[in-house]
């Protein structure tokens, strides 16, 4: 049984469990749907502690998409003085809150329900 995975996604690692909850870069996937990241860089089974090169393959994280979000506001500020020079900027990074639901090691095909987009594909 995996324990653990550690994932690459949006430029990000993460480490997840079955049943982990993570917020990543926006994914072109509907709230409700199944997606499986196929980015996986390590995986934790029983004692054992596997590395890929870059990636395992046979490995994929299926996980639910709970929502589209938006991360809190950050300002930007860009000033120099005696010159009269100042720029105010916001931003909201568009996130997706992800439920990972299992972590699978098999030679089969992925599969994705709804209109996915899968990494690695």
């Amino acid at each position: 049984m995996i324990e653990y995975a550690i994932i690459q996604t949006g430029g990000k690692q993460y480490s997840v469990r079955p049943g982990d909850g993570i917020d990543v870069e926006k994914l072109e996937a509907e709230s409700g749907s199944t997606v499986e990241l196929l980015e996986v860089l390590a995986v934790r089974e029983d004692a054992n502690f596997k590395i890929g090169k870059p990636i395992l393959s046979g490995v994929r994280v299926v996980a639910r998409v709970e929502a589209q979000t938006k991360d809190k506001k950050i300002t930007i500020f860009k000033y120099k003085r005696k010159t009269r020079y100042r720029r105010k900027q916001g931003h909201r990074q568009p996130l997706t809150k992800l439920v990972i639901e299992e972590i699978v090691a098999s030679e089969e095909k992925p599969r994705v329900t709804g209109k996915a987009k899968v990494n690695g594909a």
